[in-house]
């Protein structure tokens, strides 16, 4: 099902993949350069509903206005604030997830939101090539239990250099030899299958323990 909704960045759009008993929303959004046709956000849609977590996979406004670039990330707050009501309509706890520049907003407005945790795919811990402008504060400030999913050559962030979680803020699971949107070399010692397996059982795990 799919969901129109107004924010005040603009149009956002919900698709909606239910469980048919859920017990949880994980509500993602998509990246700076891409939608929600991601692979990792399709493999979650489809395996995640049999675990009883509906999934909301949720389309910013700039997205669905059909513009190639996205804008600044108060504008993506605003949008990711638009949606949030929608999200929490089933009355039940909401996730609150994103992929690269989605996971920044899920964290940026984790506590304000009361999201019931967070989901951050490849989390952008820093620009390529540059480690010293780090965002590791927007991810250690979610304020709400964490778990990151990175690829483990991810020019963004490997997972070695996520610093050290104080007091459990989060938990991070690795997709070995997987890149900023989980591919895998074909030369790779594994599958893009069994990435995206990976990935699934993982989030599925870290969902249901919070129960």
């Amino acid at each position: 099902m799919t969901e129109p909704v107004e924010t005040d960045a603009g149009p956002a759009r919900i698709t909606w993949h239910a469980a048919v008993r859920p017990r949880l929303v994980l509500a993602v959004s998509h990246g700076a350069g891409g939608g929600v046709e991601a692979r990792d956000l399709k493999a979650l849609a489809a395996a995640l509903p049999a675990h009883g977590v509906s999934v909301a996979l949720v389309e910013q406004p700039w997205r669905v206005a059909g513009k190639k670039l996205a804008p600044a990330p108060k504008t993506l707050d605003t949008g990711w604030r638009g949606v949030w009501p929608a999200l929490t309509a089933p009355g039940l706890p909401v996730v609150s997830g994103g992929r690269s520049a989605g996971a920044r907003v899920a964290c940026r407005t984790a506590r304000e939101l009361g999201a019931r945790a967070v989901l951050a795919l490849s989390f952008p811990l820093h620009p390529p090539g540059k480690p010293e402008k780090s965002r590791a504060d927007e991810l250690l400030g979610a304020g709400v239990p964490t778990l990151v999913v990175q690829g483990g050559n991810d020019p963004f962030g490997r997972p070695e250099e996520f610093p050290e979680s104080p007091r459990g803020t989060y938990e991070l699971i690795e997709v070995p030899y997987a890149d900023h949107g989980f591919a895998v070399p074909k030369r790779a010692d594994t599958t893009q299958e069994r990435a995206l397996e990976t990935i699934t059982g993982g989030v599925a795990r870290w969902a249901g323990s919070l129960d």
